[in-house]
């Protein structure tokens, strides 16, 4: 990597150049400079961006907090984790799945996926390296991305581009409820959360009824667990699977001929005729459609594998929202109390970009996302991206990580002719883009 005093083309032998940037570099910490973009997050996204990248001739450096690569999918997921989605719509740009991945891959097949992925595109991420704090330095037009190792050690890099792939689910989201703290059982967020195996007779609480709520809920009750799930929202079911096709495939297909509005006309009829009212089970369904309302508020429609049969049957009880807690006793807000051993928050993830980006215009400090909505939040200013929140999965990720990768990769071809244009006669040796 080179050091900050090989900064390529004309800048490199400018010693005013030079001094001041040594002089902002904090003292404590060594700076590095980065000659192409500097990726911040390892998972899906950041490799997506680093292939795009690598396929146009453009070297990237990621830095990446955890000691792997797609850290969330190997640490924070449960065993009985498949993709939600048929494996067609989850591949990343420019390698698809073996053929002998299931439809629903599993979460080791998923990650074995990335593993050949960063392998086939000599993507070597820097783990153990927690970006604290990264910023446009306007004076000298490069961007200032201060990193803490493991150890302490801090590393100031300098970059022209700056790609964030931290993601949407970068931290757990826990809801505050009176008395958490005096809650006398075991009480955890489903990133902790591995199988129903350590909780076999116990009673468990499950707070939250999305994707991952639902399949806890099912994995407690196979492995005889007594699960309830609190339901706060209303929440559109529907099947996986519908007239033998997936229902996002299918979706997808009609979306291509008919209105949105009609599409989930169709969608909630066959919901209705092959899952009977949710209603009734105390799962209400929001007035807007599940496609609507996945296109407004980026809010994602529940695809049973098999949970809501068992709530049909009573093996899981849904419960109202929660008033609070005492020991191992749970206040309802309809007046209800009951026991129990356990208590799961299936309650997600959100962005951290505000704690670290300094930058108050590309990225909303209210929820950590772009302030532009999908397709249009992948780039801000001053070589600012962003791969990977669209809240449209694996797809929305390849679509973003292919058009950082066109974008770059014009700039950079761009300064390439013009450092040899205008510096070929010296220090030649200095031009080793890569």
């Amino acid at each position: 990597m080179d050091s900050l005093r090989e900064i390529e083309g004309k800048q490199a032998h400018d010693p005013i150049f030079i001094e001041k940037m040594n002089k902002s570099c904090s003292r404590s910490s060594r700076c590095v400079y980065v000659p192409g973009p500097l990726i911040v997050g390892a998972g899906p996204s950041g490799l997506a961006a680093a292939a795009c990248l690598k396929a146009k001739g453009v070297p990237s450096v990621i830095l990446e907090r955890s000691n792997c690569i797609a850290s969330l999918w190997q640490f924070k997921t449960y065993d009985r984790l498949h993709l939600h989605l048929p494996k067609q719509f989850c591949e990343l740009p420019l390698m698809g799945f073996p053929t002998d991945f299931l439809t629903y891959p599993t979460k080791q097949q998923f990650v074995d996926y990335l593993e050949s992925y960063a392998k086939k595109f000599d993507i070597r991420p820097r783990f153990n390296e927690t970006v604290s704090r990264a910023e446009y330095d306007p004076t000298v037009g490069f961007w200032r991305v201060r990193s803490v190792r493991s150890k302490g050690k801090e590393t100031e890099y300098v970059c022209r581009w700056l790609v964030v792939a931290t993601g949407e689910n970068a931290e757990e989201v826990v809801p505050e409820i009176e008395g958490m703290g005096e809650f006398g059982g075991d009480i955890r967020h489903t990133s902790s959360y591995k199988s129903g195996e350590e909780f076999r007779g116990k009673r468990v609480l499950v707070v939250g009824c999305g994707n991952s709520g639902m399949e806890v809920c099912l994995d407690l009750y196979n492995h005889n667990a007594k699960p309830s799930v609190v339901v706060r929202d209303t929440v559109h079911i529907l099947p996986r699977e519908m007239l033998g096709r997936s229902t996002f495939g299918l979706s997808m297909w009609l979306l291509k001929w008919l209105p949105m509005r009609l599409v989930d006309r169709f969608l909630l009829i066959v919901s209705w005729l092959m899952l009977g009212d949710t209603a009734r089970f105390g799962l209400d369904r929001p007035r807007l459609g599940p496609l609507q309302l996945k296109n407004l508020s980026g809010k994602t429609p529940v695809l049973d594998v098999g949970t809501l049969a068992k709530i049909k049957s009573g093996d899981i009880k849904v419960c109202p929202s929660i008033k609070c807690l005492k020991g191992h006793v749970v206040d309802f807000v309809n007046g209800k109390t009951e026991n129990f051993d356990a208590i799961i928050f299936a309650t997600g993830y959100k962005s951290n970009v505000p704690y670290w980006l300094k930058e108050r215009k590309m990225f909303s400090e209210k929820d950590g996302y772009p302030r532009r909505p999908f397709p249009n939040g992948w780039k801000g200013e001053s070589g600012l991206y962003a791969v990977g929140f669209t809240k449209r999965g694996l797809l929305g990720t390849s679509m973003d990580a292919k058009r950082i990768a066109e974008d770059i990769e014009w700039c950079w071809k761009r300064e390439a002719k013009h450092h040899f244009c205008t510096h070929h006669n010296h220090h030649h040796h200095h031009h080793h883009h890569g």
